[in-house]
């Protein structure tokens, strides 16, 4: 069976102009990302993994070269277009997990699923069910200042999935975790790729996680290396 293309892009480059300086950050990468597909991307600090990653969610604009996400040019769509597609096709979780400090784990996770126009009962209902399954059942009603830190990475993952995205892109998803704990959340990242068949990006410089990921490339001057 023929696996759909979830995010495509082809020669991609990315300079920062500041004056008449200007600093190449990424150049001529191509990438596809299949659904299902488990990809760690490795490289050294300022190396250009987050860039890669923020142009591949659509949240900055590359220079040059095109990024298709579900066989759509982002650069053709409109901001709310753009907005739309990733509320709905891509999930992010970060290093930090940037839930919004005034509002539960229920609220936070529910979040995307009300953006997206679903009745906040039926979104904090799903939530619900999605922080059972991370294992957060029991704190659904805690703000993040009442969760460790372990528990508001699975809260910023059961957000990510919550609406069942085609592609999870991850910002060193446990680089804020002590080894015990980050090791808990990256199975939990694993068992739901393969529960929902979401596809996974992990941007990483934890070379025995990205060695876990079916496909490993590094990123050495801007070029994107299997």
């Amino acid at each position: 069976m023929t696996k759909n293309t979830v995010i495509r892009c082809q020669n991609l480059v990315k300079r920062y102009k500041d004056g008449n300086l200007e600093t190449p950050v990424l150049q001529n990468v191509n990438l596809d990302v299949l659904a299902g597909d488990r990809i760690a991307i490795v490289g050294s600090s300022g190396s250009g993994k987050s860039t890669l990653l923020h142009l591949l969610g659509g949240l900055d604009e590359p220079t040059d070269g095109t990024i298709e996400v579900l066989e759509k040019d982002i650069s053709h769509l409109s901001v709310s277009a753009l907005s739309k597609l990733r509320n709905q096709s891509l999930g992010f979780v970060y290093q930090f997990h940037h839930l919004l400090p005034e509002f539960t784990a229920e609220e936070n996770v529910a979040m995307p699923l009300v953006i997206g126009g679903m009745h906040p009962k039926k979104a904090k209902q799903q939530a619900i069910e999605l922080l059972e399954q991370v294992g957060l059942g029991h704190r659904v009603h805690h703000k993040p200042s009442e969760l460790s830190g372990g528990e508001r990475q699975r809260a910023a993952l059961a957000r990510a999935l919550i609406t069942k995205p085609a592609c999870l892109l991850a910002d060193e998803p446990t680089g804020n975790l002590d080894h015990h704990t980050a090791e808990g959340i990256f199975d939990l990242i694993m068992k739901l790729n393969t529960e929902m068949g979401t596809a996974l990006v992990i941007v990483t410089h934890d070379t025995q996680l990205a060695a876990r990921m079916d496909q490993q490339y590094t990123l050495i001057d801007g070029m994107l290396q299997r």
